[in-house]
């Protein structure tokens, strides 16, 4: 149990005036039933709103008057009376709209400031996720104006929770600054992540790039959700024919937000220098090969299995295309110890031992018939 659901001490000799519970319960019952009228115009705003009123009357209840548990578990079952058809008054909800209000004392509330505040504008659910996930008040509203901008559902809310976008997203080493235009360069900035996780690859340490490439596309929208808003795939080993050679680009994507095109370069290897300069080769040719009129220069995305930061920087000062360099996390297998390679069967040979196996057991099985 969450620590603001714990127990409140109640002493044995405790004892609440009647008339002081029966005019708070009043108030409650009449305030959600305005609220109810209100709801049409905007249910989550106004609920969000009552949740936290009711956190603030009865944090104040129990700091001034030594509400204790007994009280908050009859205030839920009277609402719950009172609105039968209503499931937000259970006692642990009543917990969750009094951390609320702790959470957020300062909570907006008049309409100006009301329609600015992405707190209130998230469905309840998505709040609790939230305040029970997360500790920090500015990466609390960080992820509620990310989900109203991206419109998450509650389960990728706390998707991006657990794989902690708050310290990932921007974090990419870049020359976006010197390379693009403002606002251009902050917005293609927050496009890409630092690392990416590819947790829902599982791959050995020896695996080579066009594996990880093709555990990308066997799991594409597990990857476009990690990418993130605004990819839109566009081909695998995608061909280019520059003078009379052919070169093939690892992905390609299109961003509808950026409105340029997304190189993406695999690297099962630590970032070197080279790789930035194969890169900004690849983006020249996109630029002159693919780009239509109002697209904005191609960017290019390195993911490398890890990168010295001061490197990076260094490989992309110089750098006149724009260049994003990202390392990858993915679930590794242990390869199987090289003393071991050749010493155990392989699966033609476990094949045809149970075949003999099976074969012996039918004879076995006819004698006793006979």
């Amino acid at each position: 149990m969450k620590d603001y659901m714990k127990k409140s001490v109640v002493k044995k000799n405790q004892t609440i005036k009647p008339e002081s519970y029966a005019h708070f319960l009043k108030q409650v019952i009449k305030d959600i039933q305005q609220t109810q009228i209100k709801a049409a115009l905007s249910v989550t705003q106004n609920l969000i709103l009552l949740y936290w009123r009711i956190g603030k009357e009865l944090s104040e209840k129990i700091k001034f008057e030594g509400w204790g548990t007994k009280v908050v578990e009859k205030l839920a079952h009277d609402l719950g009376n009172e609105f039968p058809g209503i499931t937000g008054f259970s006692r642990t909800n009543m917990y969750r709209m009094i951390a609320f209000y702790k959470a957020y004392p300062n909570c907006p509330t008049a309409v100006g400031q009301i329609e600015d505040n992405p707190i209130l504008a998230l469905p309840w659910g998505h709040n609790t996720v939230i305040l029970e996930k997360i500790q920090d008040n500015k990466q609390r509203l960080w992820y509620a104006q990310k989900t109203i901008e991206n419109g998450w559902s509650r389960s990728v809310l706390l998707m991006w929770i657990e794989s902690d976008l708050y310290k990932r997203q921007g974090k990419a080493i870049t020359n976006f600054k010197a390379t693009l235009p403002k606002p251009h360069s902050d917005l293609a900035e927050q496009v890409l992540k630092d690392p990416y996780n590819f947790d829902f690859l599982t791959i050995d340490s020896e695996a080579r790039e066009r594996e990880i490439e093709h555990g990308l596309m066997s799991h594409i929208q597990k990857f476009l959700l990690e990418l993130g808003q605004g990819f839109s795939f566009v081909g695998q080993q995608y061909h280019l024919e520059v003078g009379e050679k052919d070169f093939y680009l690892d992905l390609l994507f299109y961003h509808l937000k950026l409105r340029c095109f997304i190189v993406v370069e695999l690297k099962n290897t630590e970032f070197i220098p080279e790789h930035a300069g194969k890169l900004n080769f690849y983006l020249a040719a996109v630029d002159d090969l693919l780009r239509a009129e109002g697209d904005k220069p191609t960017i290019g995305l390195l993911l490398c299995k890890s990168k010295d930061n001061i490197i990076a920087e260094y490989a992309l000062r110089t750098s006149k295309q724009p260049i994003g360099i990202s390392s990858y996390t993915t679930k590794l297998v242990e390869t199987l110890p090289k003393e071991f390679k050749g010493k155990l069967p392989t699966i033609k040979e476990i094949e045809t031992e149970l075949s003999k196996s099976k074969f012996s057991e039918k004879k076995r099985v006819r004698k006793k018939t006979d």
